[in-house]
């Protein structure tokens, strides 16, 4: 039986040891730090003997971004360095390569790293493709040059610093033609995506320049221009109809100009053209529409299935020998819901819930492979999901129950601190909360970030894995 919990499965197990170097333990090398890969890690370090495996992880960054709460970062509830979490500290017996991997010889059992010119290559005899996602572009006149996500530190970091420059430059225009209608370019922002980053972005934001309006003369957060736009026809629409409209009608009743069924025609540095016919006048063009897996994926020659890495149940990659993926790059089949009439389920959705715990999954599942412990495949219910709108305001689904108001943002923060896997850095944002509440908040403008490294190819690095002629 698929389900039973307590059988072997027939997985690879390490090459052998022809395969294995002299002195050298089957080596597991995990591609990307995110959820995925550092719970898989995690538990391999918990579980596995010392010295029965050397656990490798290949990361541009030392460490864990969690990412949801990146909209609190960018409107400086949070502060950034708090929810990233070492992987050094957390992940000891792991030995940390810190790069991108451009290339998968999959033959040969290895991977090119790159980082900063220099070109590394590991084998391995057990891989874990986890290398997340991002940001979803499509072939919009402008939008690479203009748009700006919110996928990173870097990103947030920067929308930060950028929304409040352009306020400060519209306080101090003069009161002509020319200085007016700059300052109603300066005093727009089109946000892009109706899901969780778009629709938590200005929500968010909205309600903390409202806190920190005393910071100008002449312009006050009612000045700004709020402009939401999703091509689907409903707010959040992964929390339902229900508490869909709730957001919606929060949005609407704070002044957000929420335009669904509607996307952008293309973009320039002044203004943004939707496909309603309407042109807007702004300097702010923010891009949360969605998320795809990794430009690895498509490198790797492996079957996929709308553009994310094909698993099975267990998370082992069929017809690649000891190469296992899981989160938002591997479209792994939901036994949590029912198949449908041709036989075939859903994908998991790619989320930081379902992300973390197939980590775990992939740990177990690996660690059976090298010989401890039994493979089982990956099911998990679904949990519920969160969307804070700054404020006293949020909503909630904790187990299928709709909530909204401060006892959906007390459920919303709470799992947060939950879902955090480093005390450390669970105190320090449950600190930035309170300092908020207690404390004036912050508006200092830090201006650490460039506007070329926020593009969406700088700061996600997607442009290694384009062909070069």
């Amino acid at each position: 039986m698929t389900g039973s919990p307590r059988r072997r499965r027939p997985f690879p197990r390490a090459r052998g040891d022809a395969a294995v170097p002299t002195g050298r333990p089957p080596r597991v090398v995990v591609v990307g730090g995110g959820f995925a890969g550092f719970h898989a890690l995690r538990y391999l370090q918990r579980h596995l003997p010392r010295g029965t495996a050397e656990l490798v992880l290949v990361t541009p960054n030392d460490y864990l971004l969690y990412s949801p709460l990146l909209p609190e970062v960018a409107t400086g509830v949070v502060e950034a360095r708090h929810i990233a979490v070492s992987l050094g500290r957390t992940l000891p017996r792991v030995r940390l390569v810190l790069g991108r991997v451009s290339d998968v010889d999959l033959t040969g059992h290895r991977v090119t790293v790159q980082r900063a010119g220099l070109v590394q290559r590991l084998d391995w005899d057990q891989l874990v493709l986890v290398p997340g996602s991002i940001t979803r572009q499509f072939d919009i006149l402008g939008v690479p040059e203009q748009a700006r996500g919110l996928k990173t530190l870097v990103e947030a970091v920067y929308l930060r610093d950028h929304l409040l420059e352009q306020l400060d430059l519209a306080d101090a225009q003069p009161d002509t033609e020319e200085g007016r209608a700059a300052r109603a370019e300066m005093l727009t922002v089109v946000a892009v995506g109706a899901g969780y980053t778009g629709t938590e972005f200005v929500a968010q934001a909205q309600r903390w320049l409202t806190r920190i309006e005393r910071r100008w003369d002449r312009t006050r957060a009612r000045d700004v221009r709020w402009v939401l736009v999703d091509v689907a026809p409903a707010v959040l629409p992964e929390l339902g109809p229900r508490l869909g409209a709730h957001a919606l009608r929060v949005l609407r009743d704070r002044g957000v100009d929420v335009r669904l069924r509607t996307s952008v025609a293309s973009a320039e540095d002044t203004r943004v053209v939707l496909t309603d016919g309407t042109t807007i006048a702004t300097r702010t063009l923010v891009w949360g529409a969605g998320v795809v897996a990794s430009p690895l994926v498509m490198e790797l020659g492996l079957p996929t299935r709308r553009g994310r890495l094909v698993t099975t149940p267990e998370l082992s990659v069929p017809g690649a020998d000891g190469v296992w993926a899981a989160g938002d790059a591997a479209a792994v089949p939901d036994l949590a819901v029912d198949a449908a009439a041709d036989g075939q389920r859903p994908d998991t959705q790619p989320t930081a819930q379902h992300a973390q715990r197939q980590g775990v999954a992939l740990g177990r599942n690996v660690a059976a492979a090298l010989g401890h412990g039994t493979a089982r495949p990956y099911r998990h219910p679904d949990l519920g999901l969160v969307a804070d709108l700054g404020g006293l305001d949020a909503v909630a689904r904790p187990l299928g129950i709709p909530l909204t108001g401060p006892v959906a943002k007390v459920v919303a923060r709470g799992y947060h601190l939950y879902a955090l896997p480093a005390t450390s850095n669970r105190i320090r944002v449950a600190l930035d909360w309170a300092f908020q509440t207690l404390l004036p908040p912050d508006e200092t403008q830090l201006s650490v970030v460039r506007e070329e490294d926020a593009r969406l190819a700088t700061a996600q690095a997607t442009a290694i894995y384009r062909p070069t002629a």
